[in-house]
Formats: C-alpha cells, structure tokens, sequence
C-alpha cells in the first residue's frame, strides 16, 4: 500500500471523529466542526504542484495528505450487472465515440480532461430494450449482489473511530445515466410503466443490500445519489418525483429507522429547492454537497428549514478561485451556520484546477481558524 505522509497535521480536538460528527449532525456540542473536503477535478491532481510533487493522485489520497477526519461508507453492487462493456467505437482528431458501463453511446475529449460526456444514444429505449436489459443485467439473485460481511466487518470494526455510512443507491439519478436526459424527460410520457419498473428494481436492489447489512452494523448516516437538479430546478417533474420515486424512499427509510439510522444525505448537485420538502417526508434530512450558485447561500435553507435540515458543503467554489479576500469574506459568513449546529462546511463539488494552490491552502488554514478548536 503506497504510504502518504500528511502535509499538515490533524485538528486538534478533545472527540473522536465519530463523536463529533454524530454531535455536529445532531445539534449536540462538539468540541469543532467536522473537517472534510469533497474531493477535486482530475486535472488537479496533474496541474497542482502540491499533489504533482507528492505523488498524490487522487481524492482518497488527498484525504489522507491533508489530515482530515475521517469518514467511511460501505456500499453494495445495487446497480446493473454485469455493466456494459466500454469501448471505443469511433474516433476524430479530437474525440472518442464510446460505448460506457451504461450503456450509452458517448462522445468525449480525447485529452481526457474533465467534462459532461455528450451522450449521442441509449441502448434503453422501449419496454422490450429494458425487459432484455432487467433480464441481463438487474438480476436480483446475481451472486455478485452478495455482501461479503465478514470482511467488511475486519474494515470497520465496532470500535471505530470515524463515522461510517450505508449507501442507498439511487432511485432515479442512474436511470437518468442509463436513459439520458433527453430519453428519461420522453420516457416518462411515452412509456411511465417501463419507468415506473425501472424506480421499483433500484429500489428492490437497495432494500436486498440494506437487508444484508443492516443487522451487523451500527451505522452513523445513510448515503444517496441523485444528480436530478440543474440550475433551473429538477429535471423530471414534481409529479413524477411524488408519486414514483418519493414511496420508495418511504420503503428504505423505513429500514434506516429500524436501525437506528437518522441521518440520511442525498448527494444531488443543481437548486434542489423544488424537491426539498418531498426530501424531507421520505427520510432524507440532510443536502450534499449543496451547489450555491445553482441554488441559495446555505443559510437561507437552514433559517427556512431549521433543525429539520442539515447540509453539508456549501463553500462556493467559484469564490475560492477569487483569492483570500473573497474566500475569508465568505468563510466567516459561515461561521453561525457551523456553531449553531447541523452543518459541514466545504467546497460545493470537487474543487476545480482554476483554484491556485496556495489560495486553496489559505482556505484550509482560514478553515481551521474559524472552525477548528479555539
């Protein structure tokens, strides 16, 4: 295993990381904020002299190399299996045409930098492609959906330290990849039935994973993915979202509740405003990582929502590409939000590769002077 040698070190702290999460989350005092970041853009990790210079080449070692807390989520094959296999089936002097793990005709840059594919087809278009795809590749009996818990329980035993997560998949954000945009928005109307099944098997899937591990560990939060949002609101309708995916959602919080399970965060980027209160009745009380420009400083929603809500991220990334003055202006009117409780701070994706270096390290300095231990 390839050995990191922080940069910095640890906040100090009188809790673990588990503690202080579980408190921070809960509105209960905590010694200082939980200290996480969501990660970064490929290209930092070949631009940046910091990551270049380390050898750090990826988000969980620029985790490690930055000394933050730790956090952990256990996760289960909830998806399709086997996937698809990607291939490339046509190239220009400037891009790949491929097939992905989705199944979807995309093209992409050949210089491989970070962007939305554009996405050409699906291979999922009527009820017969999708009857032929679940036969394939939703198989709930696949040996592959098996969670091997005694090894995950060697990884995170009972005396951790951290806190750790139970993933819950996705109801609608992945049928959004496997269709497209484009494909889901007619789906919808030409063939509801066919969707309507699609939400229902990622639902039996999450349930199938979540009844396998519920019962042999106490786990801190529960972890979504959606991606629904734009800047203009959801891409499906309310309609939609109230009647087929919200009643699943009811079905797994159930199960969290059971076990013990009372923070649930959806990672879905764009305004999630619209979608917001159906979060809430189905379970889901926590926004991840909030995107500000797509949606509102995060103290709007806190002050609107109260202690029914809690977010985590909400650092405006276009801000920490405007330099110290801007970051610094902006941090401190986060500084309500963290002691009051229910709120993570950090950056509202993965941090971009416009961010110079240094002024990303005056963010974590400015980070632990505000945040951090007095």
């Amino acid at each position: 295993m390839k050995k990191i040698t922080p940069c910095r070190p640890k906040w100090k702290g009188t809790m673990t990381d588990r503690e202080r999460f579980n408190n921070q989350m809960h509105y209960k005092p905590f010694d200082r904020c939980f200290n996480m970041e969501f990660g970064y853009w490929d290209e930092n990790f070949k631009e940046w002299p910091i990551f270049v210079e380390n050898g750090i080449t990826n988000n969980h070692e620029a985790d490690i190399f930055f000394n933050f807390d730790r956090i952990e989520v256990i996760s289960g094959n909830v998806w399709m299996s086997p996937p698809f296999e990607s291939k490339v089936v046509e190239e220009t002097e400037t891009t790949k045409i491929l097939i992905n793990s989705d199944g979807l005709l995309a093209e992409v840059p050949k210089d491989g930098h970070d962007t939305i594919p554009h996405f050409i087809k699906s291979s999922i278009v009527t009820p017969e492609d999708w009857k032929r795809c679940k036969e394939e590749r939703f198989r709930r009996d696949d040996p592959s959906r098996k969670v091997d818990i005694e090894a995950l329980k060697k990884a995170h035993p009972p005396d951790r330290d951290y806190p750790l997560g139970v993933n819950t998949g996705s109801m609608i954000g992945k049928i959004r990849d496997m269709l497209t945009f484009e494909g889901l928005a007619y789906a919808c109307y030409d063939y509801p039935d066919m969707v309507e099944d699609m939400v229902e098997t990622c639902c039996l899937l999450v349930e199938d994973f979540l009844d396998q591990v519920l019962p042999h560990f106490d786990f801190d939060f529960a972890a979504g993915w959606e991606d629904i949002c734009f800047k203009n609101g959801p891409i499906v309708s309310i309609d939609f979202f109230k009647n087929m995916v919200v009643p699943r959602y009811k079905r797994i919080h159930k199960k969290l509740k059971e076990a013990g399970i009372d923070i649930w965060y959806v990672d879905c980027d764009g305004d999630v405003r619209p979608l917001l209160p159906y979060f809430l009745e189905s379970g889901i009380n926590c926004l991840f990582p909030f995107e500000v420009n797509s949606c509102c400083h995060p103290k709007e929603l806190l002050a609107e929502y109260g202690k029914e809500l809690r977010i985590m991220g909400g650092v405006d990334k276009m801000v920490l590409a405007q330099g110290k003055e801007a970051i610094k202006e902006y941090l401190e009117s986060l500084v309500p939000l963290v002691e009051r409780g229910g709120y993570i701070p950090f950056c509202d994706h993965r941090c971009p590769p416009n961010v110079k270096p240094e002024d990303y390290l005056y963010y974590l300095d400015l980070k632990e002077e505000l945040f951090g231990m007095k």
